[in-house]
């Protein structure tokens, strides 16, 4: 693959590697080529995968671009791939698995947009040029043809490997256009900003500034895609600084840049906004392979409660009393707003919520039941709510940074005691809901849920207790509930 360049040694070196990279794919790409050629039709590989396979990050997923119509697609790859299926054939994609790679052949397109909904008016184009034009951002709209026997052209009209070597993101077409077209790539350009580490060309900065409320014209579930993939991205914290520098979050994500509270001089305060930042990055730090969606945005929205608590103190002090409890609250509206799953509501919004409980700790003056109630009201985010916990310390004073880091080795060896010595993971009375009908007399009903309850909050309180104890202390409470 050949391209001329102004930095021809980094360029060619980029290339060379992509090449590399794609005669890997040998097994599928000239059988795929070969095919497609002898049909009379031309293949591209294009968008996100030419970029990747510059940029040494390819993975699975093959998209290709083509002459051929969807239905010519079919035959063509009927009996070589493993499997395909047309769910995206109104809008000219045939997908399909080969030798575990996925695969996405879409027919040259040179859409119409209404600029009312995101939906294009599907409509063929004849030629690569009418295709790549359409594109989100020149990176994006590089292309590699595959011919027969192996053969392989770079082809880059749109000087996307030139904003590749930039790191730039800009548009084929004038901002304002991309976007009235189709709003969604307004959050996409932070999405690759988080991704791929680049900056926005000034031009798409700006539309993006006059445009964001237009995000709007977008469905929740489309947003929230977007946003998971920004905070799942290698550099998170630049790509929610763009959204904010915008006004995109504004829209989609008002809570984060109302965090930018006012500081004046008589009563002085951390920047939550910039704290928050810092806290998600520390807390990806402390991440165990894997980026952890739930801890990352438990991360980031720990402190939303904060603008709706503040109080201005006599002498000069802010507080933000029981900001914790407000912005678990706002978390839980925000994240049902985004059509967020109910499992990711309560973890995020509980991690949320029990985020500044550690506070209480001190020097270790809780009791063996505090410690276990912490426990036992983390359930399984115990290990989120480890890495939130010690994330939350972003202060400049080292003595104080350390202090508060053995204090939380403290808690943590406490755990680990009362973990080995009680079943702290799965805290339950006593006696179970039978043994409680049968001692008391009962029938199933909300009576024996209150005995139960009753019993779980002794456990906690004093840890495990025999049989004939926890039946002598339920004997004593229902003796005492029956005269209330």
């Amino acid at each position: 693959m050949t391209a001329p360049s102004p930095d021809p040694d980094r360029r060619a070196r980029l290339l060379a590697d992509a090449e590399t990279t794609l005669r890997q794919l040998s097994d599928v790409l000239t059988p795929l080529g070969d095919r497609f050629a002898d049909a009379g039709h031309e293949l591209y590989l294009v968008g996100g995968t030419v970029r990747d396979a510059v940029l040494g990050r390819l993975g699975t997923d093959l998209d290709f671009t083509t002459d051929a119509r969807p239905e010519q697609v079919q035959v063509l790859l009927r009996g070589w791939v493993d499997n395909q299926w047309d769910t995206g054939i109104a809008f000219g994609t045939v997908s399909a698995v080969k030798d575990a790679q996925q695969i996405e052949i879409t027919t040259f397109r040179a859409d119409a947009y209404d600029r009312v909904s995101r939906n294009p008016v599907v409509r063929y184009g004849s030629t690569l040029a009418d295709d790549l034009v359409r594109r989100d951002f020149t990176v994006n709209a590089m292309a590699v043809r595959i011919g027969p026997g192996d053969r392989q052209e770079f082809v880059d009209p749109l000087n996307g490997m030139d904003a590749l070597l930039a790191g730039v993101l800009d548009t084929p077409a004038a901002p304002e256009d991309s976007f009235a077209d189709d709003p969604l790539r307004m959050l996409r350009a932070a999405r690759f900003v988080s991704q791929l580490g680049f900056v926005l060309a000034p031009r798409v900065h700006e539309a993006i500034v006059a445009m964001a409320p237009q995000i709007e014209r977008i469905t929740a579930e489309r947003v929230r895609a977007e946003l998971d993939k920004l905070m799942l991205g290698d550099y998170p914290i630049d790509g929610l600084n763009v959204t904010v520098e915008t006004g995109l979050a504004e829209h989609v994500l008002p809570e984060v840049p109302a965090m930018k509270l006012e500081i004046d001089e008589h009563h002085q305060h951390k920047d939550v906004y910039w704290h928050s930042l810092t806290v998600l990055k520390q807390a990806i730090d402390l991440e165990d392979g894997d980026p952890d969606l739930v801890l990352r945005w438990a991360a980031l929205l720990h402190d939303i409660g904060k603008p709706d608590t503040k109080r201005n103190e006599p002498g000069g002090g802010v507080s933000f009393h029981h900001h914790e409890v407000v912005g678990a609250k706002m978390a839980r509206r925000r994240m049902r707003a985004l059509k967020y799953s109910k499992q990711m509501v309560d973890d995020v919004s509980q991690l949320v919520f029990l985020h500044l409980r550690f506070h209480g700790y001190g020097k270790g003056q809780w009791t063996d039941s505090a410690v276990r109630r912490y426990v036992n009201d983390a359930g399984p985010l115990l290990p989120k709510l480890h890495k939130l916990v010690r994330a939350d310390c972003t202060t400049r004073n080292k003595r104080r940074a350390a202090a508060l880091q053995a204090t939380y080795d403290d808690i943590e060896a406490r755990i680990e005691r009362l973990a080995a010595e009680e079943d702290l993971a799965r805290v339950r009375p006593d006696l179970d809901g039978n043994a409680i009908m049968e001692l008391l007399g009962l029938a199933p009903g909300p009576e024996v849920g209150r005995a139960w309850k009753f019993l779980k909050d002794l456990r906690l309180d004093r840890g495990p207790l025999d049989r004939d104890e926890a039946e002598a202390e339920l004997v004593k409470w229902w003796a005492q509930h029956q005269e209330g």
